[in-house]
């Protein structure tokens, strides 16, 4: 079967997911399964893959499944602890003093906060912690999950201490000893390019996530009064890239996110309370108040107004619960400690799975889940909760998870059915390698401005960067080397285009959703992060293209094409902003009178 054929097949799973739940809107719990049965038709009748492998390869997704919604409930369960016990009251308050602006509180919370989170976990943690914390603030469900989903590009690279860089590309090259005999010192360098092209590309993501909330959720379903803090967006960017490149090329793929983050919070979060870039009194956005939503943006969780007991609760010992996951995500994960090593001692195993070569394990105490359930607890003790708020947290929590479970028992079991489909009796190459071989047989030289969206699309599959660099590294440095250019940029563009594929990878999204109680609107959230993660591509794509070639074919190159053509379609909508802003303003007021 020809290379075209393979490729077009490979990608029926996508198109499936791309027609129902993108295209007719359908739910998760409905649309994955018709995904699950394409990729299990494909792997037992075209790919010849044992019905026993299938069978295994699902499994290990169930498995897989049961660990995300363990961490889902971990989630769900923070804040409705909070909610009971009055600290999201008291946190809500706190934003409204740094800045009342809607705008501002979702760059702090989702760019900054939730870079953070990811910079200590990773594996969608921010989504898990932040947009919580954002309905916990009165933004609509959707809105959150939105916000969440488009962060998730800039700092997932470096996620999880590091962990898509050091696991994900490390392990995907070292199949091939002969690239070199010092893999750790040849991922530093590949981490150092990723950072560049990430913090160029991920300039106007914080202006992207305000942009989309306006448009979307907005009075005036305008871009333009997202767009109108552009010099505020810019500036909590820049406080948080500058330190992550530096980071990256002075001390490795380990803190880049997490340390970018907590200076960008520092710097940004200071320069609000004096004011700087502040918008005037007279034009905070806010949302219309909740009986004007769409039904469609809130989810099954309703946030209540519940003040703490005594009446008062302080600023820290409100903020205390997630003080305390940031210190214990971080303290996990750092392999110079050995706390590490004692929460993966106990592991759960299910070796070689109906006696096949297909394994799946996890570690209780190691899993994001835990260290939430573990600072509920602390919370009981920290708020002074009684133990019925905090059992109707563990009630209403429980019931918001089970509503999850439909979709995550589809949709990481088709994934599973995907990645395992080598060792069939037709000899092919696994579904991801098939898919990649047949866009690189038909773009040659302009493999760079495709790498991205290669990573993206594994990304997408598998939900995970790290996963995708690991099917996809090998693969782009090897493409690389063909056409002649330096691989570990090619290495460097998957490794992005994996990162910016999270806005859109279907696992993330169930979950994302899930913790807010807004299952069955997964297909309407992808469609609107779809192009912040085709910006996001062609960009890092298009500045690859440019450097990989620039010695051979000069400055003026397509890559370079694609870079200024963003960039001045970028500066011009800003520039013009002001007009459109007055013009939207002049149509709301009567007469035309401001």
């Amino acid at each position: 079967m020809g290379t075209g054929m393979l490729a077009f097949l490979s990608l029926l799973p996508i198109i499936a997911v791309a027609i129902f739940l993108v295209g007719l809107r359908w739910p998760a719990s409905k649309a994955m399964p018709i995904s699950y049965l394409v990729a299990v038709g494909l792997a037992l009748f075209v790919w010849q893959v044992p019905g026993v492998n299938v069978a295994a390869a699902s499994i290990n997704g169930l498995v897989t499944a049961g660990t995300l919604l363990y961490i889902i409930f971990g989630a769900i369960l923070l804040l409705n602890t909070l909610q009971e016990s009055g600290g999201i009251k008291t946190i809500r308050q706190g934003f409204t003093d740094i800045s009342p602006d809607r705008r501002v509180q979702v760059i702090i919370i989702a760019w900054l906060f939730g870079s953070f989170i990811e910079g200590s976990a990773g594996f969608g943690t921010p989504a898990a912690v932040a947009v919580p914390l954002l309905v916990g603030l009165g933004f609509p469900a959707m809105a959150a999950v939105i916000s969440g989903m488009v962060i998730q590009s800039t700092p997932v690279s470096f996620g999880a201490v590091g962990t898509p860089m050091l696991v994900g590309v490390q392990s995907g090259l070292s199949a091939d000893p002969t690239i070199t005999n010092d893999f750790l010192l040849l991922v530093t360098e590949i981490g150092g390019k990723v950072a560049i092209m990430h913090a160029i590309t991920g300039t106007l993501v914080p202006l992207f996530v305000v942009a989309l909330m306006t448009r979307f959720f907005g009075k005036n379903k305008s871009f333009s009064e997202g767009i109108k803090i552009w010099k505020f967006a810019l500036f909590a960017a820049f406080a948080m890239t500058i330190p992550y490149v530096i980071v990256a090329n002075v001390l490795g793929p380990e803190f880049p996110s997490m340390i970018g983050s907590l200076v960008g919070l520092v710097i940004v979060v200071s320069a609000a309370k004096k004011g700087f870039l502040m918008p005037p009194k007279d034009e905070i956005w806010n949302f219309e108040e909740k009986s004007k939503w769409d039904p469609e943006w809130t989810g099954k969780i309703e946030i209540k107004d519940i003040a703490h007991k005594s009446g008062n609760m302080s600023m820290i010992r409100a903020w205390s619960p997630y003080i305390l996951v940031g210190i214990f995500l971080v303290l996990s994960r750092l392999q110079s400690l050995p706390i590490i090593d004692w929460l993966r001692a106990w592991t759960v195993s299910f070796d070689n799975i109906l006696g096949t070569e297909i394994s799946a394990s996890f570690q209780p105490l190691y899993l994001p889940g835990t260290i939430f359930i573990l600072v509920t607890l602390i919370t009981f003790f920290i708020h002074g909760m009684s133990s019925n708020a905090y059992m109707k947290a563990w009630s209403d929590s429980a019931k918001t998870t089970l509503a999850a479970s439909t979709a995550l028992v589809f949709t990481v079991p088709m994934v599973q059915v995907f990645l395992n489909t080598d060792g069939g009796a037709a000899g092919f190459d696994r579904m991801p390698i098939a898919l990649a071989n047949g866009v690189a047989s038909l773009t040659g030289d302009f493999w760079p401005i495709f790498a991205t969206f290669i990573g993206g699309l594994g990304a997408f599959i598998a939900g995970s960067n790290t996963v995708s660099n690991m099917m996809f590294a090998l693969f782009q440095y090897d493409v690389g080397a063909q056409i002649g250019v330096d691989p570990t940029w090619i290495v460097a563009l998957q490794a992005v285009g994996g990162a910016a594929g999270n806005m859109i990878c279907v696992h993330n999204v169930v979950a994302a959703s899930a913790v807010v109680g807004l299952v069955g609107k997964e297909g309407t959230i992808i469609r609107k992060t779809i192009f912040p993660f085709l910006y996001y591509a062609l960009f890092a794509g298009g500045l690859g293209y440019s450097i990989v070639w620039y010695a051979e074919k000069g400055l003026f190159n397509i890559g370079s094409f694609i870079v200024l053509g963003i960039a001045l379609a970028a500066v011009y909508i800003i520039a013009t902003n002001r007009k459109r802003a007055d013009l939207l303003i002049d149509k709301s007021t009567p007469f035309g009178m401001k």
